[in-house]
This record gives structure tokens, sequence and C-alpha cells, in this order.
């Protein structure tokens, strides 16, 4: 995965002008569970219907110019690859920090569905 064709979608919004900060998440596979338990790599299901509610409801926020999410999804990821990128641009740091946050909390708890694959 790479963030700078989302980023570069970003430039080109007309509000761009307004942007002062973009900021990327890169979520990546890790070498353990949150339990400690090694893991050998997972599988990503996305809810689409919901992603697109949570990047419109985020996207009407305060300073926010646009939102990006892309998300390896249906195929084996393992150690180190990447699983989501979220990049959001917006005015100023207070708002884009909190939007991201935000909507990584809810992408995280209402749309995708992780398995992990155990060692």
């Amino acid at each position: 995965m790479d963030p700078q064709p989302l980023i570069n979608a970003i430039k080109r919004h007309p509000d761009y002008p307004k942007v002062g900060m973009i900021l990327v998440h890169n979520g990546v596979v890790r070498q353990t569970a949150r339990d400690g338990r090694p893991v050998r790599g997972l599988h990503v299901t996305v809810d689409h219907q919901r992603l697109e509610e949570i990047i419109r409801e985020h996207r009407a926020r305060p300073g926010i110019v646009d939102i990006r999410v892309e998300i390896a999804e249906d195929r084996p990821l393992d150690i180190g690859d990447d699983v989501m990128l979220l990049v959001v641009a917006g005015d100023i740091r207070e708002n884009v920090l909190a939007t991201l946050e935000s909507a990584l909390n809810a992408i995280k708890s209402t749309v995708t569905h992780k398995t992990e694959y155990f060692k």
C-alpha cells in the first residue's frame, strides 16, 4: 500500500488551499496479538456501506477537507504487511488529529473484522 496516491487525490480537491495538515495512519500486521500470543498473519473483511457512512460523517466535521481510506481485504496478510491507510486533511492540527482518531476508532470497531492466525 502506498499513501502517496491518496495524498495526491486530496491535493486535487478544490478546497485543498484550506488544508494546513495531512495526517496519515498506516496500520501494519504486528507479530503478536493484543493478548501477547504470537501471530503468523491475519485476514480482514470490510463493511463497505458502514465505511462510506463513517467517511461521510467525518468529512462533515469542522475544518476537514477530505478523508481517504484504503484497506487490504479478502487476502492473507503476513507480519509487516500494511492493513489500512487512513489519510485525513484539514485546516488545523486540533481538527485533523481529533478526526483521525475518531474515524480510526469507528472503522476499527464497526467496519473491519480481523481474523488472526496464530502460530
